[in-house]
């Protein structure tokens, strides 16, 4: 591994770890605990190799499609293994979805009211 991957790497291991430690700090917290300093190392080092996992899945859905970019249908298909995780993702979905469609409606009534305005002008 070339150097700037090797510190790539480290600055998302460490990324992932901070991320952890805050939202243990924030559970416990919420729930009267206190967690270990090697059990937060435990849940940073399993949700990294996750992450990485989930990745490589990724890339690999996308190329088994014949494409360079990986899609909302590929993230659906990595969360299938979790119930919890693939409803989260499903709701999401839908919820960009609807923000584009409601987006694209709003910027489609912009322009058919310029375009009246400009005919109201002539």
């Amino acid at each position: 591994m070339s150097v700037d991957k090797d510190e790539t790497l480290q600055r998302l291991k460490a990324a992932v770890h901070y991320t952890v430690g805050r939202l243990c700090q924030k559970t416990g917290e919420d729930h009267r605990r206190e967690f270990s300093r090697q059990v937060i190392a435990a849940i940073a080092e399993t949700t990294f190799r996750q992450c990485d996992i989930f990745a490589k899945d990724l890339e690999a859905f996308a190329r088994h499609a014949k494409r360079s970019t990986v899609t909302t249908e590929d993230v659906k298909l990595v969360a299938r293994r979790s119930t919890a995780l693939s409803i989260y993702i499903q709701n999401k979905s839908e919820e960009l979805n609807q923000e584009q469609k409601d987006l694209k409606k709003k910027n489609t009534g912009k322009r058919k009211s310029k375009e009246t305005e400009e005919e109201s002008r002539e």
